[in-house]
């Protein structure tokens, strides 16, 4: 049973007019980006463009898919509703569930991509982050959110093996749980790379938890539904936790909290664990709405400060390494490695994880999936914006000097200078030693992972609105944000691997399918773990520089991920009688597996050792038989470490491409088999049973939602 279209309305004159302007401010941002040609541009036109762009996408292409081609029903009840068992199956307020699924599917890459990306210019990352988000990575969200939602919260692998079948089902599951390990490994590592003999960073980010744990009760056990009174609790007691942190730094607590990178990595592997195993609404939704306040108010506090001070962008529209392929921070050229590296922010596979794990179990309504879905990416797609704003108005010979790795730049500022100029850009080593003091660190060279980068553009944007004396605690202010955003993607992210394991063991020992079974559950969660712990492990010790080496397969393998997603979308828009609306889907399908599957050829079959994997391992390999040492390696070890990650990358980026053209192969064959023979098909979506939640579908409800909550005497926590 399918929901009624809303009743048409006629838009006002005032309407008229606000999307109007809304139109012209985008409109004029993405001309001064496209025509500028050599003078200076203002990072203020790129906001606009991306601002003018979500509105008019939101409000009427997310509502067209919402409403007409899906046709969400607000009467129907959801598995939170139908199987609410208070550990994973929990009825959540939207605003705090808006708060997880976002908080959930905003880790490192929104971040990391388009910092690394900005090497190849501003307009080629602008252009995908805006447009890629707006045809196909919230349709995708929104999409899996749905047809999740009506299939008891089902796993995306899982969904894959009921619609597709066995065969590509089977594919769909092993490649989506392997993915899942290899992301949550690089997500980890960003932390690490962030946090490393970092006190400020490390304390701050600890008071996390216990803050999150007090949340938790206080809206499960002291007010249940005071969401306004928790929420103003939690970000006063956040706020202090990070002026603390500087307070820690200057003491003598500040050895306790220096943590080596090896030390940290246990410490995210026993968070890891405990917050996968603990009922949902103690730690992870409380944890991630608190996390929420922080990114969401960044976000509009770095736009706002755009609008203020606008700070030029100095970095080229694009660059000479868009066409050549040899930079220094990722090799491979502008097609396709532009649209691997800009990941989360455009289209991201791993959002359909999210959208398919935790998420479904928690909506209250089937007519929230558009704010949640596709709203989140939205906002997800205005950090990756940012974050490219951020790498551009800092000094080019800075951006190249912190995020090309030590065995290209060297350990020193003179080696930096000479290496920076040698780019075709020009820093001295007085203004790399001046750059690091003015954000309080030792160095800034080859700070990879992204992080670093964000925050000096961030340090560098507020500190012209607030007094240059503040630059450094705007700096760790948004160390503390990126990796409290990458925290909240890893919590979530652990609980769907062990969502995804246990669907997988279910098919051998039935039980496994029951989610909540406690030997299951710590089994599980044990094994996500360990197995994501050790891509943590070889990234903190890899010779090349973890984050360079594992990022091009984190970016391949979350858009192949992504390609499975979109296979099944359009499986099921074609099977449950959408094949008019199959294109939604369909198109970016095909973008997707066509730039994903042409750089998966090019990491494995590439004659180029920076790009081919193992082209790389062929030229350490020799060496070694030559008794030699290659830099950046420094010892024998290191170059059997390089030669054993690059085995294991080459072979991990064959293996996961053949197995998605298997799932999308076999999807094309459900299709036509369909279209040819429609009764032959079995959908599995659970039976209707009406709703007696009422919940607003939006952040604000209507006046006619208002009515209908006073009607079934439901307050204003649930009701708005």
């Amino acid at each position: 049973m399918d929901g009624e279209d809303p009743p048409v309305r006629t838009a006002s004159p005032k309407t008229v007019i606000l999307w109007t302007v809304v139109a012209l401010v985008g409109a004029a941002g993405w001309s001064v980006l496209a025509l500028s040609r050599g003078e200076n541009v203002s990072a203020a036109w790129m906001v606009a463009a991306a601002l003018g762009s979500y509105a008019i996408a939101y409000r009427f292409y997310a509502k067209f898919i919402a409403h007409k081609v899906l046709k969400v029903d607000g009467k129907r009840a959801t598995p939170a509703e139908r199987l609410n068992n208070g550990m994973d199956f929990h009825p959540t307020d939207r605003r705090v569930l808006l708060g997880h699924h976002f908080a959930a599917i905003a880790g490192a890459g929104p971040l990391v991509g388009p910092v690394l990306a900005a090497q190849m210019g501003y307009l080629p990352g602008t252009i995908w982050i805006i447009v890629g988000v707006i045809f196909a990575g919230a349709v995708q969200d929104m999409v899996v959110l749905f047809f999740s939602t009506r299939r008891d919260g089902r796993s995306l692998g899982q969904m894959a093996r009921e619609e597709i079948g066995p065969f590509g089902g089977a594919a769909a599951l092993v490649a989506a749980f392997a993915i899942m390990i290899i992301l949550l490994g690089v997500l980890a590592l960003v932390v690490v790379n962030a946090l490393a003999s970092s006190p400020w960073g490390t304390f701050s980010i600890a008071m996390t938890i216990p803050i999150a744990l007090l949340m938790g009760f206080y809206l499960r056990v002291l007010r249940p539904g005071r969401v306004s009174e928790v929420s103003l609790i939690g970000v006063a007691l956040l706020l202090i936790a990070l002026i603390a942190g500087r307070w820690v730094a200057e003491s003598s607590w500040a050895d306790t909290f220096t943590l080596a990178p090896s030390t940290l990595v246990i410490w995210m592997v026993i968070y890891g664990f405990v917050a996968s195993v603990l009922p949902v609404w103690m730690l992870l939704a409380p944890r991630d709405y608190l996390s929420t306040f922080m990114k969401l108010g960044t976000i509009a506090l770095l736009a706002i400060g755009v609008v203020v001070a606008l700070p030029t962008l100095k970095m080229d529209a694009v660059t000479d390494f868009a066409s050549r392929g040899d930079g220094p921070v990722f090799a491979g050229s502008l097609f396709p490695f532009v649209f691997i590296t800009i990941a989360c922010g455009a289209l991201s596979g791993f959002h359909a994880l999210i959208s398919s794990g935790t998420t479904p179990k928690m909506i209250q309504k089937e007519t929230q999936v558009r704010m949640i879905g596709y709203g989140s990416m939205l906002m997800e797609s205005s950090v990756a914006v940012m974050a490219l704003v951020a790498a551009s108005i800092i000094d080019p010979g800075l951006y190249f000097a912190m995020n090309a790795p030590a065995g290209v730049i060297g350990d020193s500022v003179q080696s930096a200078s000479q290496a920076v100029a040698g780019f075709g850009y020009s820093i001295s080593p007085a203004e790399l030693a001046q750059a690091a003091k003015n954000v309080e660190e030792s160095s800034l060279l080859s700070r990879t992972g992204g992080a670093p980068t964000l925050a000096v553009g961030v340090s560098e944007i507020f500190s012209q609105v607030t007094g240059g004396g503040l630059r450094a605690f705007w700096y760790h202010f948004a160390i503390m944000f990126e990796a409290l955003f990458i925290l909240t993607a890893l919590d979530a992210g652990t609980r769907v691997g062990r969502f995804m394991l246990q669907d997988m063991l279910g098919n051998v020992y039935k039980p496994f399918k029951n989610i909540s079974w406690k030997p299951g559950l710590l089994i599980t969660s044990a094994v996500v773990v360990g197995l994501w712990g050790y891509f943590l492990w070889v990234g903190v010790h890899e010779p090349l520089g973890g984050i360079n080496q594992l990022f091009p397969i984190f970016g391949i393998s979350n858009q192949l991920l992504a390609a499975v997603a979109l296979a099944v979308c359009t499986t099921l828009l074609v099977k449950s009688g959408r094949l008019k609306w199959a294109w939604i889907t369909g198109i970016p399908l095909v973008w997707d597996t066509v730039v994903t599957l042409t750089a998966s050829w090019q990491k494995v079959f590439s004659s180029d050792p920076r790009v081919g994997f193992f082209q790389q391992r062929s030229n350490y390999q020799d060496a070694i038989d030559a008794g030699k040492i290659l830099p950046p390696a420094k010892t024998m070890d290191d170059m059997h470490t390089v030669v054993t990650n690059s085995t294991v990358d080459g072979v991990l980026s064959a293996a996961l491409a053949l197995l998605i053209v298997v799932v999308v192969l076999d999807a094309l064959r459900v299709c036509v088999k369909h279209v040819r023979n429609p009764q032959s098909s079995k959908l599995s979506e659970a039976p209707y049973v009406e709703s007696t939640l009422v919940a607003p579908a939006g952040l604000v409800p209507t006046q006619e939602e208002k009515a209908e909550a006073r009607d079934a005497g439901v307050g204003s926590s649930t009701g708005g």
